[in-house]
């Protein structure tokens, strides 16, 4: 198991000519990359455009959670779009993060089995979480950009790991060359969005990937309402669908709680 540390040359050469991904930049370290590609994009950055960091010290992940990893051993890979579906469809961009990075991870792992998609966006192996994601709306004059922020824990050990239900690739026994993570998830993204872009939304692709489907859970929607019931399916614009006693509820956003992960 290596931890080889990112290299633009090495993951632009492994895309090979035909990505549409049209430049790498690899940083040692930076705040965000979330925040970085935003700037980059209120300057006139062309879509395409991937920044990945083998450190961040200002990250950020959903409910504006602060998101921090250690030099080396986590990487942040952010992507800058234009997507081409109306606005309401981009809800799909954080859910298409999901499934990119978990279909990379479960391609790069001994047990496939053990990775698993959680609504809307939680990679986990072994029932812990491995890997963030934040999509956020850039808007210019030119029109509105979407950046894709993934980060994914790569060789934590134990002690290094921000709560007790994180995991990272080598505590799971998997590749640690950060070089081919970055790649992978790089191609499956690429070909979900594409996709995505000509179909508006990744129902049956999806759902056929993710655990949240069929497995009873609550979805804890804030601090004073706590929903239990059956994962249904997801909607044309990825709200989360659950059977409960009262009927399928769509959720556009909430924590799920698996009960079989519950502690």
């Amino acid at each position: 198991m290596r931890s080889m540390l990112p290299d633009a040359a090495a993951i632009t050469a492994a895309l090979g000519a035909a990505t549409s991904w049209r430049q790498v930049q690899v940083v040692p370290s930076t705040g965000s990359t979330n925040a970085d590609l935003a700037a980059a994009a209120r300057d006139g950055a062309a879509p395409g455009l991937v920044l990945v960091a083998s450190e961040q010290t200002a990250g950020r992940g959903r409910r504006d959670r602060s998101w921090a990893s250690p030099a080396g051993r986590s990487v942040a890979v952010s992507v800058l779009l234009q997507p081409r579906p109306a606005f309401p469809q981009w809800g799909w961009l954080s859910l298409l993060a999901g499934l990119a990075v978990s279909t990379a991870l479960a391609e790069l792992a001994p047990d496939p089995d053990r990775v698993e998609l959680k609504w809307p966006n939680d990679v986990l192996v072994g029932g812990r979480k491995v890997c963030g994601i934040l999509s956020e709306v850039v808007q210019r004059p030119d029109g509105a950009c979407a950046v894709v922020g993934m980060g994914v824990n790569i060789s934590l050990g134990e002690d290094e790991l921000p709560v007790s239900t994180a995991t990272s690739l080598l505590l799971e026994d998997m590749d640690t060359d950060q070089n081919r993570v970055v790649t992978t998830i790089l191609r499956h993204f690429e070909r979900y969005y594409a996709r995505w872009q000509e179909a508006g939304n990744l129902r049956a692709e999806y759902e056929a990937r993710c655990s949240s489907v069929g497995a009873d859970l609550q979805v804890v929607v804030d601090e004073r309402r706590n929903v239990a019931g059956r994962g249904h399916g997801v909607d044309d614009v990825g709200r989360l669908l659950v059977e409960t006693d009262s009927g399928i509820q769509a959720f556009a956003a909430g924590d799920v709680v698996h009960a079989r992960l519950r502690p």
